[in-house]
């Protein structure tokens, strides 16, 4: 069984998952959405949780630097209560703050263009966020 990792913007979904034993972390892809449109990719996530026996869901929780949630926040705990409702699985809330600037860092010190940074950034966030919730479980 996996762990799957996400971390959930306005406009997309970074998802990554664990291997099969949960200690590594590995990007898989980043999912468009629309939150003004009600389109929040659930109908392909649920389609990774099926191909991919995924048994858990970490949920990237922004945070504001003093430990507060703001708006951002917010959106992500609803939108880990409705993963929760449709696929009946754990869904565990992951104190996200700096993992997209970290994301970042380590595609800029890659030498990863700008162009293809912010194809991936949200992908490499979601591996962050994941990593640290299964490094967490060691």
């Amino acid at each position: 069984m996996r762990t799957m990792g996400l971390d959930v913007g306005t406009k997309t979904v970074g998802v990554a998952l664990s291997d099969e034993l949960g200690w590594t972390a590995q990007g898989l892809v980043t999912l468009k959405i629309n939150e003004d449109k009600n389109e929040f990719g659930f109908e392909e996530l649920g389609e990774i949780i099926k191909e991919h026996s995924v048994s858990k869901i970490v949920v990237g929780l922004p945070k504001n630097m003093n430990g507060s949630i703001g708006p951002r926040g917010e959106a992500c705990q609803r939108y880990a209560e409705e993963l929760k409702r449709l696929y009946d699985l754990p869904v565990i809330l992951w104190d996200e703050r700096l993992t997209t600037m970290a994301a970042e860092r380590v595609l800029l010190e890659a030498d990863v263009s700008r162009k293809k940074r912010k194809k991936v950034i949200d992908k490499m966030a979601a591996v962050m966020i994941l990593q640290g919730y299964l490094n967490s479980q060691i």
